[in-house]
């Protein structure tokens, strides 16, 4: 983590993705994926990200490279899930009302969820190794990964989910990052599931030591489109019950209601407020993000943010947007604290 004892009283950082370079796509290899991560690592710390990502380039797919493999990259590596999936398991699953936006499920569990090949032991360490310094590092929810599988194994969901956090908490035990996330999509949508999901993204958090735990909630970003419905006032119990330091939520491409509904957040968890919008190629200028987050401040109170970031990942923006919405972020904290540089 930044030096708390001389970092600003708000911090700036990103929420995972960023848009993979075309030389990396174009001739793709491990070294290329190293020099890649260094390179996304040095624009943020450039931009004066206090606490950036790898970019989520660990989950690199040379044959799907405009994806950010937040789904896919789990459960093609994960034991007891086949990919196999012909036309009738397809109508299976786009029968199920909360999954329209998915042609075809990432998988199908046809044995107990084990393993298998995931190893963010190493995955993280590739990233450490040119980090230059803290980051964070982050992991698909649980919850959502079993939403988006079609079970013929547990016959439960939450049978299911729970199982895929068991595997997940061992992964992220002694991982060598500042600050690992847990992402979180489709729960804002479900809030009626919000028992199941805090069950099993807390088996995860349990096991993190000694470094900041945080969660991302959003609802869900596809070419600019919003996927969930809902707002936060109907999580508050479910956020409140999450063993975290701090919380990763957006607000940015929000209404003003949700912002108020954060106020009955525990106050001993941190917010981080998304204040830059990732759905708009629009870059906000320093004035814009110092606005919202006085306005953020006036509704929370003093103390409560911890963080500002975007509202979610930047995959599908293009470099030169999300390199400028990154500089625009933390000149705008600047602003707003009246730090000079």
């Amino acid at each position: 983590m930044p030096d708390l004892t001389t970092a600003p009283r708000i911090l700036t950082s990103t929420v995972g993705s960023y848009p993979i370079p075309d030389w990396l796509a174009a001739l793709p290899s491990e070294q290329a994926i190293i020099d890649a991560t260094r390179v996304i690592f040095s624009t943020q710390r450039q931009a004066r990200i206090d606490l950036p990502t790898d970019g989520e380039l660990y989950r690199f797919d040379v044959s799907h490279p405009d994806t950010n493999g937040m789904i896919d990259y789990f459960t093609s590596q994960l034991g007891g899930i086949t990919l196999k999936i012909g036309r009738s398991l397809c109508e299976a699953f786009s029968s199920r009302e909360n999954m329209k936006f998915r042609a075809k499920p990432a998988g199908v569990v046809d044995d107990a969820i084990e393993e298998g090949s995931l190893n963010l032991m190493k995955d993280c360490q590739r990233a450490a190794s040119v980090a230059g310094g803290p980051f964070k590092f982050t992991l698909t929810s649980p919850y959502m990964l079993a939403r988006t599988l079609l079970d013929r194994h547990y016959g439960d969901c939450e049978q299911l989910t729970l199982a895929i956090a068991d595997v997940l908490a061992e992964q992220v035990v002694d991982l060598p990052c500042a600050c690992l996330q847990v992402d979180e999509a489709n729960i804002p949508g479900q809030p009626e599931h919000g028992p199941l999901a805090q069950e099993a993204i807390n088996r995860i958090l349990d096991k993190v030591a000694d470094k900041e735990r945080a969660i991302h909630f959003c609802f869900g970003n596809y070419g600019g489109q919003t996927i969930q419905k809902g707002g936060w006032q109907p999580l508050i119990g479910f956020l409140n019950g999450l063993r975290a330091d701090h919380l990763v939520v957006e607000l940015a491409h929000r209404p003003e209601e949700d912002l108020f509904a954060l106020k009955e957040i525990d106050p001993s968890i941190k917010l981080g407020i998304g204040v830059v919008d990732v759905k708009i190629n629009h870059v906000e200028t320093a004035e814009e993000i110092a606005r919202r987050l006085e306005k953020a401040e006036k509704i929370l109170g003093k103390d409560r943010v911890r963080y500002i970031h975007p509202d979610c990942g930047f995959w599908m923006l293009k470099r030169s947007v999300a390199d400028r919405k990154m500089a625009s972020l933390a000149a705008g904290r600047d602003l707003y604290l009246g730090i000079s540089n």
